[in-house]
């Protein structure tokens, strides 16, 4: 039995779930965390938390084994921002999250250096990233630069326990999400560094995705097993759903929705409202994924969960929005944190627009499935209208692809098929294929593509066109009120 383990650390929880090379089912432990909103628009983490509860996970799934995992990877909520004492490993304050929007003001300062950031990063200016979060911990005092300090993304904070405070390291596609990296030189930037006033020294080392980092050093976790691959969660999943060629696109959904499309081993120039980022590096060959980030999708359903109280649960939302028939002109904007791609408007904020007084809670629900799907056309037009490139299909995974009648609607507004897997962890099982990979349980991508099984081709309904199209100009006249952005 070879047995591969992935560590999953996503916004919300962490799971660890072992991965067998015989196909046979994996083995998972799951655990929430604590959400911190102290302002409005602030979102924070407790590092620590996030820490223990990986160990818990880990430690649950190890004892459900019958012998040692070959191998370790990692996976993790990329733009997340931790700080602490090499010496010592005591955090400085919370880690700030990807959803934080505190440093708005200061990217809309920064505005004049927009295009010397996109070539450098591939990134545009945005709250979204890691850079300026290091820099508000900078200059409010909460972290005093010295070499002792190190800032990490979530996968450099679990690498960093899980070896001991031995390893200090991230990969290509952790690093290209911080602001702070260049993706063509795939080194840190010291021109982004100096703009942002971040020392070099305090960043982590940055290797290949695919290759031991280091071995278990921690307690309560055997020692010496391979951490062999790292990845940040949308880049995972693309190498999960074995989009290896130029062209195959995927969609995560989860607390956000992302939409990544291999391009290729050559850097494109920067894309008007797209992101550029490195997807993975194996054995020295870098490749690279054109990027829209929609922030909120899943966090919408939580938000009709705990702000409303409107479904008991995140699973009430498909049987509440398949009891009407549509969503009786209810259209929601969830701007709940801004808005992402395509328009990049931090100020945004969410909306529900056509409200009269036969809406009901069930309208509302509906109105937030279809607001997934259209926030996902949005990414997919602008990416094919840039690259000239229009994926043939869309492969979709994360925990909102149990809902059929989102991917049956998202393939009726894209007008494209939809395909879901087997496997709907497919972030985890990228992490694993990475880590495999490295430690010879895999012998090629080849193999990986090999193993990837269909569940679910969701084909779009041509007759429907005509109706999806006015209601997708509905969607857009609710966003041009939300976004002085938006034409």
């Amino acid at each position: 039995m070879t047995c591969v383990i992935a560590i999953d650390a996503g916004t919300t929880g962490v799971r660890s779930r072992a991965f067998f090379a015989d196909g046979r089912p994996s083995i998972s432990s799951y655990r929430e965390f604590t959400q911190y909103f102290p302002q409005p628009g602030w979102v924070e983490h407790d590092a620590n938390e996030i820490w223990q509860v990986t160990l818990t996970t880990l430690r649950e799934v190890l004892a459900s084994l019958t012998e040692k995992p070959v191998a370790i990877g990692i996976t993790n909520q990329r733009e997340t921002l931790v700080s602490w004492s090499k010496s010592t490993s005591s955090v400085y304050g919370p880690a700030i999250v990807w959803q934080d929007r505190r440093t708005a003001a200061r990217c809309s300062e920064l505005a004049a250096h927009l295009a010397q950031v996109r070539h450098i990063t591939g990134l545009v200016l945005d709250p979204y990233f890691s850079g300026t979060k290091a820099e508000w911990m900078i200059r409010s005092g909460v972290v005093a630069p010295s070499d002792d300090v190190a800032f990490g993304t979530i996968d450099t904070w679990i690498l960093w326990n899980l070896t001991g405070g031995e390893v200090f390291a991230t990969d290509q596609s952790n690093a290209s999400r911080t602001m702070l990296f260049d993706i063509r030189e795939r080194r840190w930037s010291s021109e982004m560094c100096e703009m942002l006033s971040v020392p070099m020294s305090a960043l982590p080392e940055v290797r290949p995705s695919s290759g031991r980092f280091g071995t278990t050093k921690t307690d309560g976790i055997p020692a010496g097993i391979p951490i062999s691959g790292i990845a940040g969660d949308q880049q995972a999943a693309l190498f999960g759903q074995a989009c290896f060629s130029p062209g195959l696109a995927k969609n995560t959904y989860g607390t956000g929705s992302f939409v990544l499309m291999n391009v290729g081993q050559q850097c494109p120039e920067p894309i008007d409202g797209m992101l550029t980022t490195i997807a993975w590096n194996i054995d020295g060959v870098t490749t690279y994924a054109s990027e829209g980030s929609v922030f909120v999708t899943g966090a919408a359903v939580q938000w009709l969960r705990d702000g409303l109280g409107i479904i008991a649960s995140s699973s009430d939302i498909q049987g509440l929005a398949a009891s009407v028939a549509d969503s009786g002109g209810v259209v929601f904007v969830p701007a709940l944190t801004g808005l992402g791609s395509p328009w990049w408007d931090p100020e945004a904020r969410g909306a529900v627009f056509g409200i009269t007084r036969g809406t009901t809670k069930a309208h509302l629900a509906r109105a937030t499935v279809e607001a997934m799907a259209y926030q996902t056309r949005d990414v997919i037009d602008a990416m094919a209208s840039a690259t000239g490139v229009t994926p043939h299909e869309l492969r979709v995974d994360g925990g909102a692809t149990v809902n059929d009648d989102l991917l049956q609607f998202q393939a009726d507004v894209l007008q494209m098929n939809v395909v879901r897997p087997v496997e709907r962890e497919t972030t985890a099982q990228g992490a694993a294929y990475l880590a495999g990979l490295a430690e010879g349980v895999w012998a090629s991508t080849d193999e990986i593509g090999a193993q990837r099984l269909v569940d679910t081709t969701f084909a779009p309904n041509t007759e429907l066109a005509p109706i999806i199209e006015a209601m997708f100009h509905q969607w857009h006249e609710a966003l041009r009120r939300v976004s002085p952005r938006i034409n």
